[in-house]
């Protein structure tokens, strides 16, 4: 008869991996949620949390996807990188709106942009390479690079800067182990989007240093006033060679529930993401695929009426953040945040309470005005709120009035 086992040898054991276990609660989709919740039980909470459009998928794009739900050629398994006719969409719009010219082999459509973001990681990392990050960063980019065994070395920015990271700062951080800077441009939270010149000062470094590039531009059609959006691989067309391109549809035609993204990269790096994702996930749904289709290949007409909306709310949410006193709120030229600073309300009395931290603020901000914002300490820049005004005019200026209202009894 075995001798019973020793109940001590499990409860010493972790129940969760390290690997996973030390992966962080998405800062952005926490206070959405948490909002949502407090809406749910009846207060009347305002989120800038989520970066997420408020408008409706464009209904060329829904009657796509209606579609396909009839086709029986969407009801099975298709190929683990994406539809053929996608891929080749995909190839066509980047020579369209990017002007690079790519072969649809070198595409690969994941579920959304976040799994093209882990993919792009673990393809290219092995452990201890180094990445180098300028901050602020999306809050996903640091979570992937660990979960790849790499480092990330945040390079700081500000907003006298512009939130820009310089050729010089890049230089600075570079050591041996560098092996990917990940560049975004339009910027997830700051708004920031890098002039032509520094995206092409910036692709040279990397090329003549032999550093891969990520680049992320899910946001390359939402820049306002005389901002431009260059692809970085179109500024140094060498660079294609080192280069990792990051999209999707879910904010360019409002479908961020539809999961489709994609990365576009030279063919062995797509192939070895490829077969991660054959085992990962196999094929993205098919009936996501035909919509994305639908979207990509259509016209841009109410893309260009969604980015007259934000960009008239930009320019009011700047306008009204501008005339609190403490809160300095640089322009953004990109995507549909706001990333005011609010250092000098930090250590200031608010209703009985001196938060010393950005994340201690949003808390007394949700609290007591009934307002979500995310921390600047989620993008590793504490300090900051990042706001999204990708939510309707009227409770946009409700909710800055609100946080306004509140902050302006700091002493």
């Amino acid at each position: 008869m075995a001798a019973p086992q020793d109940q001590s040898e499990h409860t010493s054991k972790p129940r969760v991996s390290a690997r996973v276990g030390g992966i962080s609660e998405s800062a952005t989709l926490a206070v959405d949620s948490k909002a949502k919740a407090l809406k749910a039980a009846g207060r009347p909470v305002i989120g800038f949390g989520a970066g997420e459009p408020d408008f409706p998928t464009p209904q060329p794009i829904v009657d796509a996807a209606i579609a396909a739900c009839s086709d029986p050629r969407n009801h099975r398994y298709s190929p683990a990188a994406g539809l053929p006719e996608l891929r080749e969409a995909i190839a066509a719009k980047t020579l369209r709106d990017s002007g690079v010219q790519v072969d649809p082999s070198r595409v690969l459509v994941t579920n959304g942009g976040k799994q093209a973001v882990y993919q792009a990681f673990a393809a290219l990392l092995d452990p201890g390479d180094e990445v180098l990050l300028p901050a602020p960063y999306w809050t996903t980019y640091p979570e992937a690079i660990t979960l790849a065994d790499g480092v990330p070395v945040i390079v700081p920015t500000d907003d006298e800067s512009g939130f820009l990271a310089t050729v010089d700062q890049l230089e600075a951080a570079r050591t041996p182990r560098t092996k990917v800077l990940l560049f975004n441009s339009p910027s997830n939270p700051t708004g920031a989007v890098y002039p032509p010149d520094q995206v092409k000062a910036i692709g040279e470094w990397a090329l003549r240093h032999g550093i891969w590039v990520i680049t992320d531009e899910i946001y390359e059609h939402l820049v306002y006033g005389a901002a431009e959006h260059v692809s970085i691989t179109a500024a140094v067309p060498e660079l294609a060679d080192t280069c990792v391109v990051l999209n999707g549809v879910a904010k360019t035609y409002a479908m961020t529930g539809w999961r489709v993204g994609w990365m576009i990269a030279p063919s062995d790096v797509i192939k070895a993401a490829t077969n991660l994702q054959s085992h990962l996930s196999s094929n993205v749904a098919n009936v996501s695929q035909r919509a994305a289709l639908e979207a990509v290949s259509g016209s841009l007409d109410a893309v260009a009426e969604m980015r007259t909306a934000f960009d008239r709310r930009r320019r009011t949410i700047v306008g009204l953040l501008s005339a609190i006193p403490g809160v300095t709120c640089p322009e953004p030229e990109g995507a549909f945040y706001a990333y005011p600073s609010v250092k000098g309300l930090l250590g200031k009395e608010i209703r009985g309470v001196r938060p010393s931290t950005s994340v201690e603020l949003a808390e007394l901000v949700l609290e007591q005005a009934e307002v979500a914002v995310v921390p600047g300490e989620a993008f590793g820049t504490p300090g900051y709120f990042r706001l999204s005004y990708a939510l309707g005019d009227d409770d946009l200026v409700e909710g800055v009035r609100r946080v306004a209202d509140l902050l302006g009894e700091a002493r």
